[in-house]
């Protein structure tokens, strides 16, 4: 049986832990079928290495692609200097040269209505991506994004860092879900957690070092797994509830760019996802993320 989902993840990974959790989360779930991976924000070709090379701690020789650096809002990049830092021979990782919005674009042409977009970065690639293709919102399936901060009166990083993308997105005629910090926050990644991961194989072991190195960062002993959460809300909806269709409103400039507004109207194509099911989710992100650990083992096993 083939897997039931065709995936592209578009991230930022390698500056919050949480990317590579989710990139690991997918590596883990054989519904899933990993097409390719888009960097976004920032030095991406640096994030591009980076994720292949989480691919390799896997036994994946995955496709990735570098995307736009600079945000469309041309907003002052957030570069906190550890990324990738862990690693040895980033540079030696090879990527593919097409980049990453034509590669959007032609693979969800190729593959209409087949394909689910995972953003879990600044929305910068995918607004990218409709700006040089109108039929790009028609051709993908579902977007699946991790951002905004709903009914809070707060901002969030990825629609903050590039407020104008996001405003794009979400007036598009894209099919869209989205997940924000009033979700995700309920759900903590602690040492007991931690322990677990670190255990599974070179994979594992990455993880479990990027993951000290962020709560160093921070000063703290858990973190919060926004993106793998995100991911879960395409593979196990039913560990989630999500709103009635609506439209999501960006504040742009000002204090409170990147403030998200979601306004419930029968004719929109945006869910908010409302609830979660905190511990079942937490028991997923662990279980898979070790499964995608011992795949490697099992494969080096004679």
């Amino acid at each position: 049986m083939g897997a039931q989902h065709r995936i592209i993840l578009d991230t930022d990974i390698g500056s919050d832990v949480d990317d590579a959790l989710a990139l690991a989360l997918i590596f883990g779930s054989p519904e899933a079928e990993l097409l390719g991976v888009t960097t976004v924000y920032g030095d991406t070709l640096l994030r591009a290495r980076l994720a292949k090379r989480f691919g390799k701690l896997s036994g994946r020789d995955m496709a990735v692609y570098q995307g736009i650096a600079s945000p469309k809002s041309g907003r002052e990049v957030w570069w906190p200097g550890h990324e990738g830092s862990l690693h040895d021979g980033l540079p030696q990782e090879t990527i593919e040269s097409e980049d990453a919005v034509a590669y959007l674009v032609r693979e969800v042409a190729n593959n209409p209505g087949q394909i689910d977009l995972i953003a879990i970065g600044p929305l910068t690639n995918i607004a990218a991506a409709l700006e040089t293709d109108p039929t790009f919102e028609r051709n993908v399936r579902h977007l699946w994004i991790m951002g905004g901060a709903f009914g809070t009166g707060q901002t969030e990083h990825n629609f903050r860092s590039d407020d104008q993308a996001a405003r794009t997105v979400f007036a598009s005629a894209l099919n869209i879900t989205v997940t924000g910090l009033e979700v995700t926050r309920q759900v903590e990644m602690r040492r007991d957690q931690l322990e677990l991961i670190a255990a599974a194989g070179p994979l594992g072991e990455a993880l479990d070092a990027d993951i000290r190195q962020w709560w160093a960062f921070w000063n703290e002993e858990w973190n919060v797994p926004h993106d793998p959460i995100t991911v879960l809300t395409l593979l196990r909806p039913e560990l989630f509830e999500v709103s009635g269709p609506g439209t999501v409103s960006i504040t742009c400039d000002g204090d409170s760019a990147g403030l998200s507004t979601f306004t419930p109207d029968s004719e929109g194509r945006v869910r908010r996802v409302t609830t979660i099911d905190a511990e079942a989710v937490a028991n997923e992100i662990s279980t898979r993320i070790v499964k995608a650990g011992r795949l490697l083992l099992e494969i080096e096993t004679p």
